[in-house]
């Protein structure tokens, strides 16, 4: 994930590729069954299970759920966020992989205005490493075995040059299959959860978590879906965000800011 740190105004690095998958599911209902349930191993030390074997939240669940780690505060970046499974494209991630053309091809085609598309005799093999990359951090830190087929290429966000850790993030969204329960396995967390999307927006504002810009925007956009039927149907045109330097205290100043009163 791409990471806010302090400000940097002699040095700016170069963004490292990063993967990233927002694992989306639809809520089950006030007092269903249905669904499946949260088991402990899911949850970190930070979570509490209800009596239905479900991590009690704020108010009755409804809409989207998408599962989320809460970074542990001795990380160098990004500590205590709230973040989606993820991490950088690693050496073994461009090597290894077999992805069928079609699916190479339309993550290819999705990324043609980033810029691991920027050189055309690369672009195919870049797709490739950074959909590996995504599929292996889901692994290792959810424990799902995601069929690349099912990942849809859905945002690219580049950290600001101001930033002292850059990174230039891919960011999926897949829905795991009937049975296939992502679980807490990862030591970069304290807790990982489903939480439902309008209940981690509701926290950011009141200032109970902490969510980096690219995190509010893209779970912003799937509140606005609604359902896991949106999002698979939602035609992306994916176009690069590329934050200028300063942007981010703006960000979080508008967005802080009250709506204004019509005379």
């Amino acid at each position: 994930m791409a990471g806010i740190g302090e400000a940097n105004s002699t040095t700016v690095s170069e963004p490292r590729l990063a993967a990233s998958v927002i694992l989306v599911r639809d809520a089950p209902l006030p007092g269903s069954t249905d669904g499946p349930a949260r088991p402990d191993a899911s949850a970190g030390p930070d979570a509490s299970a209800g009596p239905d074997g479900r991590v009690a939240s704020e108010g009755a669940p409804s809409g989207l759920e998408v599962f989320v780690q809460h970074r542990v505060s001795t990380m160098d970046f990004a500590a205590g966020m709230v973040v989606f499974p993820g991490g950088r494209v690693d050496n073994v991630d461009s090597t290894g992989w077999d992805f069928a053309d079609d699916v190479v091809e339309r993550h290819a085609a999705a990324w043609h205005r980033s810029s691991i598309a920027v050189e055309p005799a690369s672009a195919r093999h870049n797709a490739g490493r950074v959909l590996a990359a995504a599929q292996r951090e889901v692994s290792e830190e959810a424990g799902l075995k995601l069929d690349a087929g099912t990942l849809r290429p859905w945002a690219n966000w580049v950290t600001p040059e101001d930033q002292p850790k850059r990174f230039d993030t891919y960011f999926y969204v897949a829905c795991p299959s009937a049975g296939a329960e992502p679980q807490h396995q990862t030591t970069e967390a304290s807790s990982s959860l489903w939480m439902p999307v309008r209940g981690i927006l509701d926290a950011e504002a009141a200032g109970t978590l902490k969510l980096m810009p690219p995190t509010l925007v893209l779970l912003d956009e799937l509140l606005a879906l609604g359902t896991v039927e949106a999002v698979l149907a939602e035609e992306r045109d994916i176009f690069p965000v590329r934050p200028e330097p300063g942007a981010l205290k703006e960000f979080f100043r508008l967005r802080r800011q009250p709506p204004s009163v019509a005379p």
